[in-house]
């Protein structure tokens, strides 16, 4: 099982609707256990991050107006992305390890540009 990235948008009754996502775009956030081990680690949560820890208990909705302090969080992240490496659990070599997490990282910023761009929000489940 996987993590979904999705972009929503809110109807005028308040209920979310996640976009369509064209054919053969990769939209994965990581592994189900990555909620943990990864985006809900200590050191995630270290580094001050409230958005992504949310995952080792729940799904993860980042509203329209939350959208720019998630990319915040966000950067954080890559700009640690070494360390990050180094301080989540992996199966695999650190530097494979980093690439999941380079390329989830990637993912997640792009959604969250999208989301920007039409007022909509992130969903990460």
């Amino acid at each position: 099982m996987s993590l979904l990235v999705e972009v929503f948008v809110r109807e005028p009754e308040g209920q979310r609707r996640i976009l369509d996502v064209p054919d053969g775009v990769y939209q994965s956030g990581g592994f189900e256990s990555w909620r943990t081990t990864v985006w809900g680690s200590e050191f995630v949560r270290s580094l001050g991050a409230r958005f992504l820890p949310v995952l080792a208990e729940d799904d993860l909705y980042v509203e329209a107006e939350d959208v720019p302090a998630f990319q915040r969080e966000v950067a954080l992240l890559r700009s640690r992305l070494d360390a990050f490496a180094h301080g989540t659990q992996r199966p695999r070599t650190v530097e494979e390890h980093r690439q999941q997490i380079d390329t989830r990282l990637r993912i997640i910023e792009e959604s969250s540009r999208k989301a920007l761009e039409i007022g909509g929000g992130v969903l990460i489940w």
